[in-house]
Parts: C-alpha cells; structure tokens; sequence
C-alpha cells in the first residue's frame, strides 16, 4: 500500500527506524516517491548521520542494489530513572542498547536541586566513560515517582516528593545540556521498558507496579494512555472492599495502596510477630518461608485483583504485568491477583489473557525513560525539522559562497 507522494524526509525515515535495509526502489514503491527523491532524502538522512549503509542486496542480475538503515549509533540518549529513595541513569544508542549505566542511593524527598544534580553529573560521567563528546546526545528521558504534567516535565503535587511542586524539570538540565528532556512518572516508563524489550509484539498492555505505592502504566493500542491530565492509571487511590476504616496517605481511606502497597504490607506482617519495616523486607520474609508473610502477601494480591479485574473489563489488556518491588515475591503475589481478575472478569475478557511478573526487572524504568528519549528523537516532525534546518543551512552557505 502507497503512502502519499507527499511523504516528506520525516516520514520516510519512519519506515527505516526499525532497523530492516532497505532499497531505494523499495522505499520508492512504499512511497510512491520517484526514485531521484528517494536518493535526495536518504542523501539528507545520511548527512544527519541517522541512516547508513547496509551491506548490500543480493543481485538480479549486474551491480547488487544498495540496501540502507536506521544508524542505532549516530546520536545517543540518557534515560534516568529516580524512585523514592534511589536513582539510576543509563546511555543507550538509539536502538536502546545499554552503553553504561550508574545508580545510587538519594532520597527524592532532599528535593530538586540535589536529585537533578546528581543527574546532569551522571550524564556527563557516562558520556565521558563511552569517549563521546556532549555534542552526540540527543535527548534526555527521566521518570519521577508521583503525577507529571507531561507536556511541561512538572510534576504537579507529587505526595512524596517535597518541593518539587510544578518544578521546572527539564528547564533545570538543559541548563547543563540544551537537548530535548521528556518527563513522565515512573510507572509509565516502566510499562515503556518492559515493552520494549520483552513485548514488542503487544499492543494492549498493563504494568502495575507494586512498591511504595501502586500504579498503572496502559499501553493500548501501542499507546502509552496517560489520560486528560496525565493521571491514568492511578490504582493505588482505587477504593477496595472491607477497607472503609483504613486511612490512605491521601487523605481518605480505603485505597489499595493503604491495605496493599509496601508499607502496609510491613504493618500487617509485623502485627503478626514477624520483623518487617518494607515492602523489601516482606520479600524477604515470603523467600525464607514465612507462613505469616505468604499469607499476607496473598491476601495483597486479592486486593490488587479486585481492582485489575475492573481495569481488564474496561481495556481488555492481552497481559498485565506485575513489577516494583513486592513482585519479588512471585508467586504468592500473583497467585493472589490471578484468583480475583479470573472471579471478577468477564471470561472474554480472560480468554487469552496472561498475568505474569516483570521480565525487564530493574531494568524496565531506564529502558523506558531511553524510550521515551528516543521515541522524540526519531519521531518524523522532528527528524523533518533537522532535515529542513539542514536546507536552509545549505542554501545560506550557497548564497554567500561559504
């Protein structure tokens, strides 16, 4: 099927971005371009350094036409991950392959300025540790742990996160580095990640995180869903059965994240005689044997359930994936949830559906925030506008003979 004659340089180069070569009687038949304009723009595409040669196809018959492809080692991109109490960065090119990564323990309560620091310090560090100059980055991803206006990078009245209020996120690093910084919250770079590298195949997808708090990150339709004003997704605040007198940290009571989340499931297992002070030291305990912890745990996952099974009837997901920290306890975790979305859903709605655990793991959060880093810069407006300011930069240096 033909694209428009219209296709610009953009557009084209969105048929190359998966990283299949390419000839240019190919790209010329999928775009009903003639054939000169098809060597014209891939010429601008190789001068932007994002396409490259590839080898070459094999003959008919005389000289093997040349085959040409996305070039994943042009320009690369940082995506950062801060959490609650810890952060990581890592650089990957643009097909998301990890060049070097950094973590570390900061608390995203000491607020902006000593959190985004350590940021543009660890871009500079993984720069420097791969020998390439600043000049090769091209974007910035970073994921904070509350709401984030997305359009701005701000996150807006994040619960544990003082005194980043509206705060001007990508203003702040492009200080340091004037390149493009994409902001979203946590879950939804990680439901990004976990895509990317373990399910690029499906298009409806839910990743819930379980950790400090509870989140959603929808992917429907191959889009990432983050709703009118960037709050889809938001379980933990769900109200669930039995839980009426169980304050939220909200400000009401009965949310999932009050009776499920880490910290209540710490509560419950200490109330039960069993040392446990996180989330994490829940873990612990079910991987040690603990009849009191696998049976709170399990109850957890019936809460979550109840929740998910009305979000599997409204978006009808192919799979729901359980990551964060609590999905550590595997099994017991999921055995939960499963037992409640199966009772709950309508069976149509089950037919094929998969609830597994996170395959991407710690991984997932910096994968999606390269994602998302890299979704900007290979998108075809913004590849269109590096080919046009290429243009105008040829046509100057034309007119004034440089």
């Amino acid at each position: 099927m033909c694209l428009t004659p219209a296709v610009r340089t953009g557009e084209l180069f969105d048929l190359l971005r998966d990283g299949r070569p390419w000839t240019r009687a190919q790209l010329a038949e999928a775009t009903g371009l003639a054939r000169s304009t098809v060597t014209a723009r891939i010429d601008t595409l190789m001068r932007l350094g994002l396409v490259a040669p590839f080898g070459g196809a094999r003959s008919t018959g005389g000289r093997p036409p040349a085959l040409f492809a996305l070039n994943p080692t042009a320009r690369l991109v940082v995506g950062v991950d801060v959490g609650a109490t810890h952060a990581s960065a890592a650089l990957t090119d643009l097909n998301g392959s990890i060049l070097g990564e950094v973590d570390a323990r900061i608390a995203v309560a000491d607020g902006p300025e000593p959190v985004l620091a350590w940021v543009v310090e660890s871009v500079g560090a993984l720069l420097a540790q791969a020998g390439r100059p600043d000049e090769d980055l091209a974007a910035i991803g970073i994921g904070l742990p509350g709401p984030v206006e997305h359009s701005t990078g701000r996150p807006i009245n994040p619960p544990i996160m003082p005194g980043w209020d509206r705060y001007d996120v990508p203003g702040h690093l492009q200080k340091h580095y004037p390149v493009p910084v994409l902001v979203d919250n946590d879950v939804n770079i990680m439901a990004l990640g976990e895509r990317r590298r373990h399910l690029r195949d499906v298009e409806d997808l839910v990743l819930i995180k379980v950790a400090t708090g509870i989140g959603a990150g929808i992917v429907s339709g191959g889009v990432l869903q983050r709703g009118a004003q960037g709050t889809a997704g938001d379980l933990g605040h769900v109200r669930v059965p039995g839980a009426d007198d169980v304050p939220c940290r909200c400000g009401n009571s009965g949310c999932l994240e009050a009776v499920a989340a880490g910290p209540a499931l710490a509560a419950a297992v200490r109330a039960q005689g069993e040392q446990a002070e996180t989330g994490g030291d829940v873990v612990e305990l079910v991987r040690a044997g603990s009849q009191a912890a696998m049976a709170v745990v399990r109850q957890a996952g019936r809460d979550i359930g109840e929740v998910v099974a009305t979000m599997v009837n409204l978006i009808n997901p192919s799979v729901v994936v359980i990551g964060g920290q609590v999905a550590g306890a595997g099994e017991h975790l999921l055995a939960g949830i499963r037992e409640s979305v199966y009772q709950r859903s309508l069976p149509l709605a089950t037919e094929h559906l998969r609830i597994v655990t996170s395959r991407a793991g710690g991984e997932a959060a910096v994968l999606g925030a390269s994602a998302l880093a890299i979704e900007h810069v290979l998108s075809p407006g913004v590849v269109e506008a590096a080919s046009e300011a290429l243009a105008a930069a040829d046509a100057e240096a034309e007119a004034t003979g440089t």
